[in-house]
């Protein structure tokens, strides 16, 4: 196995930090020599990256992971519903439930790819895993003792379908799960193990790095696309099996062509993870509860430290990293840096990292912490966006989808709609809006990232208000004049105003977390920043499944159906809209109050105006929403 060691020596594009950053990427701080590893392996160290010749494996892997899994979630609420006849609560919530583990499953793959296997095993097991997956759903469509009997339309709106046995919920369960683990080793790897193929200490590696970026999100856009139209084309009017085959064959190819790269790659060994001295700093300061923290005055390490004092040694082995000044905040975790007797060895190293931790990480843990209420508030506004894969996809389905005499829209294709929000607000925000709002506030971005957020949090309140309007609006007229089979004679293009806010909700939020959690965080700790977003997003679906029980169970009553009726027009969606509305009303004054408190890295007390460290604020000692 050839090993290289990894440094970044360029900064990502801006662009890419905003739409791939999302993705929690295995950390890749510089690396110092490992001394493990043999004198055939140190000498291959020298050997030139693979570079381009890397790449159509690379990519080719990520590509048709993406088209199976965008391709499947964005028209899962029509096969659970139509296919596998299950109520739109129930569907809803296995779909919310299995979007939050998906999200969440990076942080693993994270942790393994970092601490023990290495991004190319992380990969390759991910790969065959989610081919797995693939085959099993694609299964659950072809074979018919896996799925229920066929439904005729008019059982289907009498809700006379048979619905799925317990075997067969069990093995799509399963399936699912294959999909999950596939995610959580493919995302968090895919990029980094793309630029471990430049050399980036190198100016053509570092614009190659930039290139393959570019390269990714093209392909990424492309993936999309492809999934939300063709692929959701075919599922809903061709055949599932056809839908869910395709993507599947094209995951077997994905992997033949990644292990048929093997020899071309560059292997880095996995070095440790950042979630370890997270934990190490909670470990150590439980450990020393009873200690008391001394005054703290010193702006740097010193040569020699003494019992009682905090262990704040100068950074080592990298000019990257900035050191962090030491805070008041969250006081009880100083004590993990506390030195007591017998604690350092004759090198001034600490014995026992379980049990002594220096300034710079406890820093870095504080920086988390104090992001922590900022980032609950995203939970909350994610709600609203989820909410597009689901109900407003039942809401389609029960409205007119025609263009033209025979096509029909799918009603999964609809979130193309969001997508092309973002593709055309993202450009214009950045090349139009901001330059004018720089004129204005006098702010390097034209904005605080804090306030974006706070914009998009709006936003997702109006897209649930627009949606309640629609929604009742729709339940009215196919009441009035519902075909036989539901349809309100409403277009579906009434769906665009809510889809729409819901894209400017993620242009503003979305990605201003993104790039507000990059700043906030300490370059040591770029995974755990790059990894938030995604949680929010797992947070959102599992709270979303949560409120959809919650509904379900204690809404109508005394003869009346529930907000959530398998029946859409005899239930009130548009009120579990305003539901959501008014929860997204609290979260912004909670937000609100969160963001005038936050401190901004780099500023050791809440006097200080600036930080060389802080690239958010220039001259600003808190953000004004």
């Amino acid at each position: 196995m050839l090993v290289k060691e990894s440094t970044k020596g360029s900064s990502s594009p801006p662009w890419l930090l905003r739409y791939m950053s999302c993705l929690p990427f295995s950390s890749s701080s510089s690396k110092s020599s490992n001394p493990s590893v043999s004198e055939k392996d140190q000498e291959k160290l020298q050997r030139k990256p693979g570079g381009w010749k890397a790449m159509p494996y690379v990519l080719g892997n990520e590509t048709f992971e993406r088209l199976a899994t965008v391709g499947l979630l964005a028209n899962f609420m029509v096969y659970m519903t139509t296919f596998y006849h299950l109520d739109q609560v129930h569907a809803t919530n296995i779909i919310n439930i299995w979007s939050g583990t998906t999200g969440l499953a990076p942080l693993v793959g994270a942790f393994l790819s970092d601490a023990w296997w290495g991004r190319f095993k992380t990969l390759a097991f991910a790969s065959i895993a989610s081919f797995v997956g693939m085959v099993s759903l694609t299964l659950t469509a072809v074979i018919p003792s896996l799925h229920p009997p066929h439904c005729t339309k008019q059982e289907l709106v009498k809700g006379q379908c048979v619905g799925p046995t317990t075997p067969q919920l069990a093995f799509l369960f399963m399936s699912l799960g294959w999909i999950s683990v596939a995610s959580g080793g493919i995302r968090p790897c895919s990029i980094p193990f793309g630029v471990d193929q430049f050399d980036a200490t190198t100016e053509k590696g570092r614009r190659d790095i930039n290139s393959f970026f570019n390269w990714y999100y093209t392909t990424f856009t492309v993936v999309i696309l492809v999934a939300i139209t063709l692929i959701v084309y075919i599922q809903d009017s061709v055949s599932w099996g056809i839908g869910l085959g395709i993507p599947t064959g094209l995951m077997l190819c994905s992997i033949i062509l990644f292990f048929l790269g093997n020899k071309i790659y560059i292997h880095v060994l996995p070095e440790g993870s950042v979630f370890t001295g997270i934990a190490q700093v909670f470990i150590a300061a439980y450990r020393k509860r009873h200690v008391k923290v001394p005054n703290y005055q010193r702006d740097s390490g010193v040569a020699e430290l003494v019992e009682g004092e905090l262990y704040d040694p100068p950074l080592k082995g990298t000019t990257m990293f900035s050191k962090l000044p030491h805070t008041p905040h969250f006081s009880a975790l100083d004590k993990a840096a506390v030195v007591l007797e017998g604690e350092l060895d004759i090198d001034g190293e600490p014995k026992n990292k379980w049990r002594l931790c220096s300034v710079q990480q406890v820093e870095e843990v504080k920086c988390l912490l104090r992001v922590a209420p900022i980032w609950a508030s995203g939970i909350i506004c994610f709600v609203t966006m989820s909410q597009q894969g689901t109900f407003t996809i039942s809401q389609a389905q029960k409205m007119d989808r025609h263009l033209g005499p025979k096509f029909q829209i799918p009603p999964g294709s609809l979130g193309v709609i969001s997508m092309t929000t973002i593709g055309i607000w993202i450009p214009l925000y950045d090349r139009v809006i901001v330059p004018r709002l720089r004129k204005l506030t006098k702010h390097e971005e034209g904005i605080t990232l804090l306030q974006r957020m706070g914009i998009g949090i709006f936003f997702s309140i109006l897209s649930m208000v627009v949606a309640g309007i629609v929604e009742n609006r729709r339940r009215v007229s196919a009441s009035l004049h519902a075909s036989a089979d539901g349809v309100a004679p409403m277009h579906v293009t009434w769906l665009a105003p809510q889809l729409i806010f819901m894209g400017l909700a993620e242009g503003f939020n979305f990605i201003g977390q993104i790039e507000f959690y990059y700043k906030q965080f300490p370059e040591h700790m770029k995974s755990v920043a790059n990894a938030l977003p995604s949680c929010s997003w797992a947070g959102a679906s599992y709270l979303s499944s949560v409120i959809v029980s919650i509904v379900h169970k204690f809404s109508g009553g005394h003869g009346r159906p529930d907000w959530l009726s398998n029946n859409i027009n005899v239930g009130r969606v548009d009120y579990f809209y305003c539901l959501i509305a008014g929860l997204g009303i609290l979260n912004f004054i909670y937000f609100l109050v969160c963001s005038t408190r936050y401190h901004y890295k780099g500023v050791p007390n809440v006097h200080n105006d600036t930080s060389e460290n802080d690239v958010e604020l220039k001259g600003i000692k808190h953000v004004d929403i």
